[in-house]
């Protein structure tokens, strides 16, 4: 640890601003989508766009001494661009924060000032590539749009142009009113009708009671001219029956008498015919003004009828303009903000703290590297004690004899103090037939 060069480590904070709305439809996203939106935009900083971007901003493949290490590490194949972004990604992170948009993007190296560099070029790159991954299809929507508002603007004209048509040549403006007018008059048509009919047959039977029995009729009962006559024609009578009694049928006022009776009788008949004639002229007055509602009424149907052939007609053609002109709204409202989108050259990503130049070098962690030496030591002085015990042959114990030979063990002799003092031959392992069974 103490050979190896001291590392430092540029680190830049970054908050990602998650808005969750289409840049094309402008409809929110679900709220799930934020953890894979997170680990896009980490992929995004690591992607070689970014770093390309980086080497770039910072003139790193200007450097002739980098010129020269691309030349020696590559001979020549490819290009510095390339070769550094691939340097650069191998050292670089991104590490999201827990439970929260922030972002922190570290750089490893050597130089403090280099490492500090490189992390506010990625951030920087990072900013910029999203400002781009934004407007682009924005721009790219907007044109589309542009394409889509011209077809609906001529379907709008079109459907509006129709509907004019249709109002001019069947003078309808208002088909709702004017239908319900033309209801009315129906309406007011039918109680006519109605009213009519009862009154025609009414004249009709009276035209029928005074053609077939005057005498009975109403209508001649309550002629007051009628009643008149009968009473003077009564009276007449009455006179000239007296004088039939008194006078000679040839005497001057017998004749007079009798001529009056007959010029009443007479009178009262023609009368009669007149109000006969009266109560059937009535009822061929209601006949004819039955047949006239008859025929009003089927033309006020009919006029009807096509009126709500009409208004169905101007309805459809008015919900085809309705519906072309909020289409055509709707899109040149989103035209204005695809545009405005695409013109915009704010990111949702704000630099938190920029990377500055580490004071002290983040390795190697001396402390640490010790501790981890000894533990790793142990455990392999452990374990090298462990395989050496099981891959020695000796045999320590009676037990461990048994074991091995299969046999009995009958007695076991220990260990003098002099015997002790002498180098003690390690028994074979069983196969050998050096050792024998006491």
């Amino acid at each position: 640890s103490m050979m190896l060069p001291k590392t430092f480590l540029g680190s830049t904070s970054m908050v990602v601003n998650y808005k969750g709305v289409d840049s094309v439809t402008g409809l929110p996203l679900p709220a799930q989508m934020m953890p894979g939106y997170i680990a896009t935009q980490i992929d995004i900083i690591k992607s070689k766009s970014v770093a390309l971007r980086v080497v770039d901003d910072l003139k790193l493949a200007a450097s002739p001494a980098v010129q020269e290490q691309f030349q020696a590490a590559t001979g020549g194949e490819g290009t510095v661009r390339d070769w550094l972004a691939d340097l650069l990604l191998l050292k670089v992170d991104v590490v999201p924060a827990r439970e929260s948009s922030v972002l922190s993007i570290t750089f490893k190296g050597s130089d403090p000032q280099f490492v500090a560099a490189i992390a506010n070029g990625f951030a920087n790159a990072y900013l910029q590539l999203s400002v781009q991954l934004k407007t682009e299809p924005a721009q790219l929507a907007s044109g589309f749009i542009t394409t889509q508002i011209k077809l609906l603007r001529e379907q709008y004209e079109l459907a509006q142009s129709r509907l004019s048509k249709y109002q001019k040549e069947n003078n309808i403006y208002s088909a709702d009113n004017r239908v319900d007018v033309e209801t009315g008059r129906l309406n007011d048509l039918s109680s006519q009708l109605v009213q009519v009919q009862g009154l025609a047959m009414e004249a009709t039977s009276r035209q029928r009671q005074a053609q077939s029995n005057p005498d009975a009729s109403p209508d001649v009962q309550n002629n007051g001219l009628i009643q008149g006559l009968k009473s003077s024609l009564a009276l007449a009578e009455g006179k000239l029956a007296d004088m039939s009694t008194r006078l000679a049928p040839n005497h001057p006022q017998y004749i007079s008498a009798k001529s009056e009776v007959d010029k009443l009788r007479a009178s009262l008949s023609e009368q009669v015919s007149l109000a006969t004639n009266g109560v059937a002229s009535n009822a061929r007055v209601f006949q004819q003004r039955e047949a006239d509602l008859h025929a009003a009424l089927a033309a006020q149907k009919a006029k009807v009828q096509a009126l709500n052939g009409a208004r169905d007609e101007f309805s459809v053609l008015t919900n085809e303009m309705e519906n072309a002109r909020k289409a055509y709204e709707t899109a040149a409202q989103r035209f204005n903000q695809t545009s405005l989108e695409g013109q915009s050259k704010q990111a949702d990503i704000a630099i938190l703290a920029a990377a500055t130049a580490p004071l002290h070098p983040s390795g190697p962690r001396l402390m640490l590297n010790v501790a981890l030496a000894v533990v790793v030591g142990m455990m392999l002085g452990m374990g090298a004690a462990l395989v050496l015990e099981l891959l020695d042959p000796r045999v320590r114990s009676a037990a461990q004899l048994s074991e091995a030979f299969g046999l009995p063990v009958l007695g076991v002799i220990e260990k003098s103090k002099l015997a002790s003092r002498k180098s003690v031959r390690a028994l074979p392992r069983p196969g050998n037939g050096a050792v024998r069974a006491a």
